[in-house]
């Protein structure tokens, strides 16, 4: 079986001694892409860097929604450009909201919004990062919408009810789950992974944290992908139908 992990932290100091190893265990694993999540592009050109040393890496740009006070003027324009600057630049983000740890609100939405607009104009999906913040975001994509057009992407590391995953679905969007749907005490996610049409669920590490069962207290790495798919309550446990409207294609990968 090949896979994907879409969503990736490589760059943390804790892979450097070893992160040729871990990337062998990962292709051990069938793992033949991974997509590194930007959450500040000033960690660009060393992602770039891993990019040139494992040809199966692609990466994101953006900022992330706990990073406001990086957030000024000129960033729009440095997200654009690092964008366009490389082919293996596949998604803008991680970007969204989290209202668990920030109560930013207004700042998290202009750059939010500021992000979506450059996903749009590249034609690239977005990372949506979103914690306790689901119904704002649904609003905000909605109003987005409505303006501007559609924007396609990914709600990582999804943890939301089957209702609000439901309302993303109906936007077009794919739904990722990582290492927390084998949970014991999971069972809102595992809810909603079951009733996501296989052609709209991605999986992702989200590596270095959120170590999936049986993998807890192991170093987390792609080759922990299997074991989200294979758990009885994750993404791939029971057959689906077909989703009810075109899913929002990647555009590379």
């Amino acid at each position: 079986m090949q896979l994907i992990d879409t969503h990736v932290h490589v760059n943390f100091d804790s892979f450097v001694p070893d992160l040729e190893a871990v990337a062998d265990r990962w292709r051990s694993a069938g793992v033949v892409g991974l997509v590194h999540s930007c959450v500040d592009p000033s960690e660009f050109e060393r992602t770039r860097a891993l990019a040139d040393r494992f040809p199966e890496l692609f990466f994101s740009v953006g900022l992330h929604p706990l990073d406001m006070e990086l957030w000024c003027p000129e960033m729009p324009e440095l997200i654009q450009r690092l964008a366009q600057s490389d082919k293996r630049v596949v998604a803008i983000g991680e970007t969204g909201l989290d209202f668990f740890k920030a109560d930013d609100r207004t700042e998290q939405l202009n750059a939010f919004d500021a992000q979506l607009r450059i996903a749009q104009f590249l034609d690239l999906p977005v990372i949506i990062h979103c914690r306790d913040a689901a119904a704002a975001m649904y609003e905000h994509l909605q109003q987005f919408w409505q303006v501007h057009g559609p924007v396609r992407g990914v709600m990582h590391c999804w943890g939301g009810t089957p209702e609000e995953t439901a309302r993303f679905l109906e936007l077009g969007f794919y739904i990722s789950f990582s290492g927390t749907v084998t949970f014991k005490k999971a069972e809102q996610i595992q809810a909603s992974a079951q009733m996501v049409p296989i052609d709209r669920i991605l999986v992702e590490t989200d590596c270095p944290f959120l170590s999936p069962v049986p993998k807890r207290g192991e170093k987390r790495n792609g080759a922990c992908l299997c074991a989200i798919c294979c758990n009885p309550g994750g993404p791939t446990a029971e057959p689906r139908t077909g989703s009810t409207r075109p899913p929002c294609q990647p555009k590379r990968l």
